[in-house]
């Protein structure tokens, strides 16, 4: 499987952007598909996640009400749509993927990468 992640950029605070990660190689496998950030210094931390299905949802508590994971299975992508963005949401953004029903909510539990997006929010 091959991710290639995109749609970071440079946006203000309080403005938007629409990351998109692109999977390759999956044909007929069910995956979930993860976010994750990281900042310079800091561990790469999840963002959010969703199954194959869509059904199952998750995001971290710091960007509930402003992020939004969806996929697109008929195009093998998942987007992740970044709303009211602040300073502290600047970070390397990864698109991950793993063959599991549920998705994870660590590093380890993703067995694919993509190469990462940064995304700089700042005035």
């Amino acid at each position: 499987v091959q991710l290639q992640a995109s749609g970071g950029g440079l946006v203000q605070p309080g403005g938007s952007l629409r990351l998109s990660c692109a999977a390759s190689g999956r044909a007929g496998s069910r995956y979930s598909m993860g976010w994750f950030r990281q900042a310079p210094g800091k561990e790469r931390e999840f963002v959010a996640a969703i199954s194959w299905s869509g059904f199952s949802i998750q995001y971290t508590d710091s960007v509930k009400g402003r992020f939004t994971i969806s996929g697109d299975n008929a195009r093998n992508t998942v987007y992740l749509q970044m709303n009211n963005l602040k300073p502290e949401d600047t970070a390397v953004y990864y698109c991950a993927a793993v063959k599991n029903y549920d998705p994870p909510q660590t590093v380890k539990g993703y067995d694919y990468w993509g190469q990462g997006t940064q995304v700089t929010v700042s005035s």
